[in-house]
Parts: structure tokens; sequence; C-alpha cells
């Protein structure tokens, strides 16, 4: 399953999410802190939808309601 999100309220302007049977094969995110959001892509390959979402939901950026792991999760509950 493909997930195509655009986030809402932070720097990154779109998320491309590949997951397969629970699990996240690949994350792309256009736009915001180049070298933060690889990391995250990276620690997220191979990860349980249910476990990322758990780990990322909540987050918050400096003063704004939400950050780019929030709203990843966010995008990750589509596939639950």
């Amino acid at each position: 399953m493909t997930i195509m999100y655009q986030p809402q309220g932070v720097c990154s302007k779109a998320f491309e999410i590949q997951v397969e049977d629970g699990t996240i094969q690949s994350v792309q995110i256009m736009g915001g802190c180049d070298g933060n959001l690889k990391g995250l892509s990276s620690l997220l390959r191979g990860m349980k939808v249910e476990e990322a979402v758990q780990r990322m939901e909540g987050i918050r950026c400096g003063v704004k309601p939400t950050s780019c792991p929030d709203q990843l999760a966010q995008a990750l509950k589509t596939a639950l």
C-alpha cells in the first residue's frame, strides 16, 4: 500500500510511505529538515506501523501543536 499524505502545520510538504503487511518499507519526505528527516525515514524502515504511530504521535516541534513525526503518525494511521 502506498500512502500519499500532505502534512499540515509543518515545514514538510508531502510524504510518500510504502507499507506492506503492516510493516513500513520506505518513507520519502519532501521538504523540511533534510538530514533529520532522512534519518527518521531510515529508522522507520522495517518498523511495524503500530509501533511507529505509538512512538511518534503527539511529538511537538517547539511551540507548534504538531511536528513532522506527529504528522507521519497521522499518515500511518490510515494504514491501520
